[in-house]
């Protein structure tokens, strides 16, 4: 229910968001904040379906896996120094703490490549994924699942296997990633 919640929020926000705050973008702002319109637009289309409130669609899973993956390919060069203020929506903070922003945008490319593996897992409800050993992947000596999971192991190898989730599985991780990185490095629209 948390996660669905999350998940409404996320594509309500930023497509809303979007839209209000495009006007007057231009150049390298305009492009990101396209680009995070057509994430926002993804997750509005996957997230009935991994609800379960529409008919699975693998393949369309797959496409919406590619939008985020090309949008999060690059990412970081579509924040270069001095592209904050207005119409942006971008805080400082992507540029004191470029390291944490760029492994969020890693992470997301990351999840979104799971994503488009998992397609063909459906969803955890259907019965088609993996025991819950194999989602958790594995961890480090000492690790926290989810203390860490959004930054994978200190070797850099993800901590989870994310093509072998159920699609619904990867889907939340996409979003969880979303959801961390707009928490700390964006401003909500006004």
């Amino acid at each position: 229910m948390k996660s669905e919640l999350m998940i409404g929020l996320l594509a309500g926000t930023t497509m809303a968001a979007a839209a209000f705050a495009h006007g007057g973008a231009e150049g390298v702002v305009k492009e990101r904040m396209d680009g995070m319109m057509a994430m926002g637009q993804s997750v509005k289309e996957l997230a009935p379906m991994m609800r379960g409130e529409i008919t699975y669609d693998a393949e369309a899973v797959r496409a919406g896996a590619r939008v985020f993956v090309e949008h999060s390919e690059g990412m970081t060069e579509l924040f270069p120094e001095g592209s904050a203020g207005k119409p942006s929506e971008a805080k400082s903070e992507i540029w004191s703490d470029w390291e944490e922003f760029s492994a969020l945008a890693e992470q997301l490319k990351v999840v979104s490549e799971g994503l488009a593996e998992a397609a063909d897992n459906e969803l955890m409800a259907s019965g088609a994924g993996m025991d819950a050993g194999s989602m958790m992947g594995t961890q480090s000596p000492g690790s926290m699942m989810g203390a860490s999971s959004m930054m994978g192991t200190s070797s850099g190898s993800p901590m989870m296997d994310y093509a072998s989730m159920p699609a619904d599985g990867a889907f939340n991780m996409v979003t969880q990633t979303c959801s961390a990185c707009h928490a700390k490095f964006r401003y909500e629209a006004k």
